[in-house]
């Protein structure tokens, strides 16, 4: 897919107010001012995602298949074209006899059909794995947000829905840092378990 388009239709990611505290005192913390824990923070979802490493690779993967998928259509959109083209230009011909062009042409639209029910099945299963994708993503920065707000004890984590708000009060950088970390050990780990896998099975 050359560009998937952006599916950002949640508006707002608000977390558990595991802190009842109205507290909003910041921590100077060097030249980045901390968040104090009571506070209601936000981030912006679409940066979030869109430098998310899960989301990237996931959609170049999405837009592998679906390359290969397009591709695979129009081979067979060239060749149903051309077995129709040459089905005309016997035609122009009376090179077949009226029962004989009749029969061709029933089978030439049976393809037709054929063919739209497929690419109708594979734009479906493009959509599916879309959709997946896009839940896999949300389920990911949902995850990691329940599990710093239980650290942070923020009020509320908001995600796109403050159009004018303190700058001390966005954590997307924080949390694009903390979600690429994250996934970057998950595939450490998943790609040492896979080559331990490969190797047990060679020596078998």
């Amino acid at each position: 897919m050359k560009q998937l388009k952006i599916f950002l239709l949640v508006a707002i990611v608000v977390m558990a107010y595991s802190c009842k505290s109205n507290n909003t005192t910041q921590v100077q913390t060097g030249e980045k001012i901390e968040p104090a824990s009571g506070s209601i923070v936000y981030f912006q979802l679409d940066s979030v995602v869109k430098h998310y490493d899960m989301y990237n690779d996931l959609s170049e993967k999405l837009s592998g298949k679906l390359d290969k998928v397009q591709s695979d259509i129009q081979t067979r959109q060239r060749k149903l074209q051309n077995e129709i083209k040459d089905f005309q230009n016997k035609i122009d011909k009376g090179l077949l006899t009226r029962a004989e062009a009749e029969e061709r042409q029933q089978v030439l639209a049976n393809r037709d059909n054929d063919l739209r029910n497929y690419m109708a099945e594979k734009q479906q299963e493009m959509a599916e794995e879309e959709a997946v994708l896009y839940n896999k993503v949300m389920d990911a920065i949902r995850t990691f947000l329940q599990k710093i707000n239980k650290e942070k004890k923020y009020s509320a984590i908001i995600g796109n829905a403050v159009m004018v708000g303190d700058p001390n009060l966005d954590i997307t950088n924080d949390i694009i840092e903390g979600l690429n970390n994250e996934y970057t050990k998950e595939k450490k780990k998943s790609n040492s378990t896979n080559k331990e896998e490969v190797e047990e099975s060679s020596a078998e």
